[in-house]
């Protein structure tokens, strides 16, 4: 409990280390600036001295488990904290060469990209006139701004739709005097054209830029031609069917009724033919569309499938990631998204460039089909194109190049930096040692303990053996002794140089007993001078890491003010 609070960065004024030789009142003492410090962290459960001296787990449980789980949060955030001072300071005064390199291209890479931005810009080409009256509604005003830069579109939607009505409502009322055996135009073609000729009007309306006046270039000629082409389909389509017209009005007064009826006769079954053929085409339309139909019901099939597997290992996957750590977690999500990003600028890029190319190229093959043959100037844009777009492929792969090394050395740095342990982590090595330490010397003074009883043990079985073959010699000798006078004098004699023995050996014992107690007491006033020693100093390496923490802190303030 102690360590955790100490972990934690809560100061209490106790010996943080664990003692067997520790009075009560030492024990109750520290139980109760314990219970003291608790209320001051805000620990949600509330504990009493006598439930830690009485071992009361139940009650214990939860307040050491909060206190870990408080220790282990600030060790974190000690982490990050250290790690991002120590990035802080190395990038004050150090920088990589990639970064070097970095801001010697950076220049050339903006003017490159401004070059390019001013050679791609939009040019106007049209202006519309003076004298043209004023456009009412929003999308023609949206189109003729547009045929002024050179761009056209597409009709709208809307417009699309409004003359489908309108020309299905026309159809409806003039199908009854339409005459037969005319050609229907479809409604994109009618719709198309009408599309072209509002092209056509607004055309009409604009006059070509100062700079390019009185020049008609290849591409001019081919958006003329372009904006005509349907115009030019639709009155050659008009002019085949007057002629049909009129050459069957001639034959019709030039024979008689019988071949009147036989030549609709023949046209009706040429529709009929038409008709058959239309419908075997629409039956094969229904069977490519019935068999597409059947493949994205499959496709979806399998698309469920794989979207229930997927499920599958997200489920996993979050299982898993409550188990890991967090922050590695969001370390690794940020990479990842960093990685994503890049692939879809990439892509973007790649996308770009191949819709630039396939531009580029349909305007040389336009401009081919258009004159016949390629100018000087043409083909030195060409090359100025392609020359940019090698430098550009270049520039992608060096980036992609120097990314993959930023990321090895980003990855080898965060090794490095997760390699070197923090203070705090230091601090619990330590502690680990010194309690490692103290199990080593109490095992150690166990082993003499026991060696000492042997020994004592030892002793005394050889004074008991010694005192059992006195005794059995003073019983063997003793009828004989008893025989005599002198023999019982000399007896006598002997047994009081026994006796005077004994008291001596007696006396001898007594005062090494003596030595060895006065030894174990100037022994015991040692270690307890010892120990005051010990408390002292890890009170004074406490308080000298704390001010070098301050010591710390002030300078980086100083550098700070002296920076600004």
């Amino acid at each position: 409990m102690t360590w955790c609070i100490t972990t934690c960065n809560f100061d209490i004024d106790v010996d943080l280390l664990f003692q067997e030789n520790s009075t009560i009142g030492q024990k109750i003492a520290l139980t109760e600036k314990i219970v003291s410090v608790l209320p001051k962290m805000k620990c949600p459960h509330r504990l009493e001295p006598h439930q830690i001296q009485g071992l009361d787990f139940i009650h214990i449980f939860p307040v050491i488990q909060w206190l870990v789980k408080r220790a282990i949060e600030t060790r974190e955030e000690m982490g990050d904290y250290v790690r991002s001072y120590s990035i802080s300071q190395f990038q004050k005064t150090h920088s990589l060469p990639e970064d070097d390199e970095f801001l010697q291209r950076k220049d050339k890479a903006v003017r490159a990209v401004l070059d390019v931005l001013e050679v791609y810009k939009p040019q106007r080409k049209y202006r519309r006139q003076r004298d043209a009256g004023e456009l009412l509604d929003e999308e023609s005003r949206v189109h003729s701004t547009l045929l002024e830069y050179g761009r056209r579109y597409g009709f709208s939607k809307q417009s699309k739709e409004d003359k489908v009505e309108e020309k299905k409502a026309s159809l409806s009322s003039g199908a009854q005097a339409a005459p037969p055996g005319m050609t229907e135009v479809s409604e994109e073609d009618d719709l198309q054209a009408a599309e072209e000729m509002r092209i056509k009007s607004l055309m009409t309306n604009m006059a070509a830029m100062a700079n390019e006046e009185g020049k008609l270039t290849a591409s001019a000629v081919g958006q003329i031609v372009g904006l005509q082409s349907e115009e030019i389909k639709q009155i050659a389509s008009e002019y085949a069917e007057k002629q049909s017209e009129l050459s069957s009005e001639e034959r019709s007064e030039r024979y008689g009724p019988l071949q009147q009826h036989r030549r609709a006769v023949a046209s009706l079954n040429k529709q009929i033919q038409q008709k058959t053929k239309q419908l075997e085409e629409l039956r094969a339309k229904h069977a490519e569309v019935k068999t597409g139909s059947d493949e994205a019901k499959r496709k979806l099939m399998e698309a469920t499938e794989h979207s229930e597997r997927l499920k599958k290992e997200m489920k996993s996957l979050e299982e898993m990631e409550e188990q890991a750590d967090s922050s590695l977690l969001e370390k690794l999500r940020s990479l990842v998204t960093m990685n994503e990003n890049l692939k879809q600028q990439e892509q973007e890029f790649r996308t770009h460039c191949r819709e630039e190319m396939t531009r580029l190229q349909q305007n040389i093959e336009e401009l081919k089909m258009a004159s016949g043959q390629d100018t000087e100037e043409q083909k030195e844009r060409n090359q100025l194109i392609d020359k940019q777009y090698d430098t550009d492929r270049e520039k992608l792969q060096r980036i992609r190049l120097l990314m993959a090394r930023r990321n090895r050395e980003i990855a080898i740095l965060q090794r490095k930096i997760d390699e070197v342990p923090s203070r705090a982590e230091l601090t619990q090595y330590q502690k680990r040692f010194i309690e490692l330490y103290s199990q080593v010397s109490a095992t150690h003074k166990e082993t003499k303990q026991f060696f000492t009883l042997y020994n004592t043990l030892d002793d005394k079985k050889v004074y008991l053996e010694k005192e059992v073959n006195l005794l059995n010699s003073i019983h063997d000798n003793f009828q004989q002794a008893m025989s005599s006078s002198a023999a019982k004098e000399q007896f006598l004699r002997q047994m009081e140089q026994i006796v005077e023995g004994i008291k001596q050996s007696r006396i001898k014992m007594e005062k090494k007993k003596q030595e060895n107690k006065m030894r174990r007491d100037q022994l015991n006033d040692e270690y307890l001078e010892l120990l005051d020693k010990q408390r002292l100093y890890f009170k004074t390496v406490k308080d000298f890491k704390e001010e070098c923490r301050k010591n710390e802190m002030l300078l980086s303030k100083l550098r700070a003010k002296g920076a600004s």
